[in-house]
């Protein structure tokens, strides 16, 4: 993972923690590779455990990673990139750095988990810039 990352994160303060919706593989592929770090839902409108947690993710993120980019991906909507990147369950959780999934979510987990191991692991990867 490349050195600037630490210092490429805490740089960018600007970018609105509101989900963006991803209508195909390559819009995500793109993202994921434009950002060094993105976290990305997937999701579905019919199911209640990714829309409960939707906004709770959100709000966890804006308070401790207003930098991350939020990414949306609604299975429903469009079931190949869901396909293309093995989501067969929902919900599912990834915090994608340099565009590889460096952390990964399904089914059964709580926010307060999720914000401590992004933060242990954006905390590894500053101390690499270091």
């Amino acid at each position: 993972m490349g050195a600037s990352l630490g210092t490429n994160i805490s740089s960018v303060s600007n970018i609105s923690n509101v989900w963006q919706p991803i209508d195909h593989c390559a819009d995500l592929q793109t993202r994921l590779q434009q950002a060094q770090a993105a976290l990305v839902l997937w999701g579905g409108a019919h199911c209640g455990v990714c829309q409960a947690l939707k906004p709770r993710l959100a709000d966890m993120a804006a308070r401790h990673f207003p930098h991350l980019p939020l990414l949306y991906v609604d299975c429903q909507a469009t079931p190949a990139a869901c396909a293309q990147y093995g989501v067969f369950t929902l919900p599912v959780l990834r915090l994608y750095v340099n565009g590889h999934s460096a952390l990964d979510y399904a089914r059964a987990f709580g926010v307060a988990q999720v914000q401590q191991e992004v933060t242990a692991l954006l905390a590894r990867l500053a101390a690499l810039d270091d």
